[in-house]
């Protein structure tokens, strides 16, 4: 059964951008239920209270995005007993690991080279194009598992933004959500108390001028472009959402209205 959830927002010590998509209008009129579809970011940091919390939810799946080197980096989700975890890594370990590698300990010249003039909101585009088109079986498997038995579900990657924010994107198209509401709740990733910590090496007075940060924001923030950009990929590459679902992701009818009966009131 699923459980109701707390009306006011928690505020997790330990686990950034945690929320409930429930609620969300669809364009007929309906809505995402509550209590079944969550996303955020990591739980590998997640406190005694938090992993209460987390576990009151009731939740049958949690749906890591992360890659290998993600989870060397900030540990492995904290475990909530009688919850499946399913790894679907939507990105390469080797993909830009010297890019991430430069953020992590270049010096103000060097992310000028790879940020600057656009280069970094560049990066984030095509990033989210190819997600879009080149990770079909994951977003398959992952609407298949809602239909079947999953919910509630839990959706994260490293900062519950781009892989979580781009899976949550297409679980809302394929429920038929207004394409505002998806774009606005993407974007609630950028409130202060939910955004990911850039993490850099070096002192304080070096390591996070203001320069700098400026430079790094195209990264870490949501930007609506940058979901625009997997809407218009899904648009050109097979020319609406309906036959992206059913071409790209294999979806039958039956199918997604079996999927809308689970997450929909």
């Amino acid at each position: 059964m699923t459980q109701q959830v707390p009306s006011t927002e928690p505020e997790l010590a330990g686990v950034r951008n945690f929320r409930d998509v429930g609620g969300l209008p669809t364009t007929d009129g309906r809505r995402v239920r509550h209590g079944v579809l969550y996303r955020s970011g990591h739980l590998a940091h997640a406190t005694e209270d938090d992993t209460a919390f987390l576990a009151s939810l009731g939740l049958h799946t949690i749906f890591d995005f992360r890659n290998t080197a993600d989870q060397k980096l900030e540990g492995p989700d904290v475990e909530l007993p009688g919850v499946r975890n399913v790894n679907l890594p939507l990105s390469d370990p080797a993909d830009g690991a010297e890019f991430w590698k430069m953020v992590r300990d270049g010096d103000l010249d060097q992310l000028r080279g790879i940020l600057a003039d656009g280069k970094g909101a560049a990066r984030m585009i095509a990033s989210y194009r190819s997600i879009v088109a080149e990770r079909t079986t994951e977003h398959s498997r992952v609407l298949r598992a809602l239909a079947e038995d999953s919910v509630p579900a839990l959706m994260h990657c490293a900062a519950g933004k781009d892989r979580a924010g781009i899976s949550i994107a297409v679980t809302l198209l394929a429920l038929g959500v207004e394409r505002e509401a998806i774009v606005a709740d993407y974007l609630e990733s950028n409130a202060k108390h939910r955004r990911y910590k850039v993490r850099r090496n070096g002192s304080l007075d070096t390591a996070y001028t203001p320069e700098i940060m400026e430079l790094l924001s195209p990264l870490f923030d949501a930007r609506a472009e940058y979901l625009e950009a997997a809407f218009e990929t899904i648009e050109v590459t097979w020319g609406g959402v309906d036959t992206y679902l059913n071409q790209g992701l294999g979806l039958t009818p039956a199918s997604l209205e079996v999927l809308r009966e689970r997450l929909l009131d």
